[in-house]
């Protein structure tokens, strides 16, 4: 047996046995789940003093990977000619399977690989992060995250074209891509070959945490917080809802990318769906406040204190939570879109620019609506019972709050939807932790990376949500910076490729299937 396959007895007793040692340290005065959770503290804080050190002097404060994000994204925006506007209808033609050939080489169709990444965005970061974002920045966030997310379809498109371009395709038809692929291979092409070899070692360890991290205990940390407003039994044996989650989640993942994006063309359109009607529902009924909401949130944005470090604020906090939501730039979406069949991989990556559309845009903007209409933030009507849920970065908790409100029946609907949401998420980051586990260790090695993914499952159900925040976001933001710096060395291919392309399409020399 090789030697990773040897740790698998002794995990999957791990595994089994976090509620006995929970119970044994209980009785101990102490308890597993803050024994884990100092550890969890020590190691943000430990990570959090490299990734979010300040860079801007004064009383703004402007963390390195915020602003790292931005500059990138601004950059991609304009080296590839604002392809955000200028792909747009031509991406909603490629989803709808108008240019599939079945004979491509691939393992899904481009609309299951947009279903794939999507539900490793479109996730407890549009319910919990925008309240979270909402409720630490103000109104104004709201704006910001738009621009953000508009700005981030640029990254997107140039990432997932890249993660195409050097893909692998094995002779048993599986495919291998991903940031960790084109920083090697892409910048060797360019004369850089150790310099790329640092950049995926590091990408690829960093997605693994992103994976353990904001991909996963976040999404059933903050689910849970949702989930037991509505169901308290769970909310007083949170091990339980870890248990399921872990079974469910091993169901699919077991099954790798064919039946994670089976799963989540499945599961992303509906639960958009039920979550977006709920969103339209409260915001009509409240149509008449919908101007002034609007007011406050351009305000908030532009003029939120007397300080220039307020404005500042609350455009870091806008960027940070769309950066967490949509993954633009962080180069986790190129291993999904990687496997799409496509013999362009333009075309995947003007794909992948509708992600940062629908997840903040639209998704994002609606959960920001809905919360300040109804004045559940800092100076809203309904600051005071907002406040305990912001103390405690419970984002889920509060979005909750704000639909129980207004629709008392809903909690159980939300409940579901959050459900789906974190499920979603949750397998896919456990396809990308995968690939670059393989891509580190060896593709004998997924076992172990998918048993380990497991126990994360499990103890993300008893870790305190303040520090599965900031662990999530520290690895899901740290992968930007070897991301980005790559890809700045590899965007004029991406650009060269892209004017190739739409002088093809314009020429009108692609088939037409449907």
């Amino acid at each position: 047996m090789p030697r990773p396959l040897r740790l698998v007895p002794a995990l999957l007793l791990l595994l089994a046995s976090p509620l006995a040692a929970q119970e044994a340290a209980a009785a101990a005065g102490g308890g597993f789940s803050r024994t884990v959770d100092d550890i969890a503290g020590w190691v943000v804080a430990q990570l959090e003093s490299v990734f979010f050190v300040d860079i801007l002097p004064g009383p703004g404060q402007v963390p390195l990977v915020v602003a790292w994000l931005v500059l990138g994204a601004i950059f991609f925006t304009l080296r590839m000619g604002f392809i955000n506007l200028r792909g747009f209808g031509h991406a909603i033609q490629v989803t709808r399977g108008r240019y599939d050939n079945p004979e491509d080489e691939g393992e899904v169709s481009h609309f299951q690989a947009l279903a794939s990444a999507l539900s490793a965005t479109v996730g407890l970061g549009n319910i919990a992060g925008v309240a979270i974002a909402v409720s630490l920045g103000g109104p104004g966030a709201i704006f910001w995250m738009v621009i953000a997310g508009f700005l981030g379809m640029s990254s997107k498109f140039t990432e997932c074209t890249l993660g195409q371009k050097y893909r692998e395709v094995r002779p048993d038809g599986r495919v291998m891509g991903g940031a960790m692929f084109y920083l090697s291979k892409g910048l060797a092409e360019r004369g850089l070959p150790r310099f790329g070899k640092v950049l995926a070692v590091i990408f690829a360890i960093l997605c693994i945490g992103g994976s353990f991290g904001g991909g996963n205990t976040f999404q059933v940390n903050q689910s849970l917080n949702a989930i037991g407003e509505t169901v308290p039994f769970l909310a007083e044996n949170r091990w339980i809802y870890g248990l399921i989650m872990t079974f469910l989640a091993g169901i699919v993942i077991i099954g790798g990318i064919k039946r994670i994006a089976q799963t989540a063309e499945k599961i992303v359109p509906l639960m958009c769906l039920v979550y977006v009607a709920a969103c339209l529902y409260i915001l009509f009924d409240h149509a008449g406040h919908i101007p002034a909401a609007f007011a406050e949130i351009f305000h908030s944005a532009f003029a939120p204190g007397a300080l220039w470090g307020g404005f500042i604020g609350v455009l870091v906090t806008g960027f940070k939570r769309a950066a967490f939501s949509n993954e633009a730039g962080v180069g986790s979406a190129a291993i999904a879109h990687s496997a799409a069949r496509t013999e362009y991989p333009v075309r995947e990556g003007i794909v992948a620019l509708l992600e940062p559309f629908i997840d903040t845009i639209v998704v994002c903007t609606m959960t920001g609506l809905v919360i300040v209409i109804t004045g559940y933030y800092e100076g809203g009507e309904n600051a005071a019972a907002a406040a305990p849920y912001a103390a405690a970065n419970n984002g889920a908790g509060l979005t909750s709050e704000v639909f129980s409100h207004e629709l008392s029946w809903f909690p159980y609907v939300l409940a579901l939807a959050v459900f789906l949401f974190a499920f979603s998420t949750m397998i896919s980051w456990s396809y990308y932790g995968e690939r670059c586990w393989a891509w580190l260790f060896g593709d004998r090695s997924s076992l172990v990376y998918r048993i380990l993914f497991l126990v994360m499952v499990f103890l993300g159900s008893i870790i305190t949500s303040t520090n599965i925040l900031n662990f999530g976001d520290l690895m899901i933001l740290g992968m930007a910076f070897p991301n980005i710096l790559g890809v700045l060395f590899l965007a004029g291919g991406v650009k060269r490729d892209l004017d190739s392309y739409l002088e093809k399409l314009k020429n009108g020399e692609f088939t037409v299937y449907k």
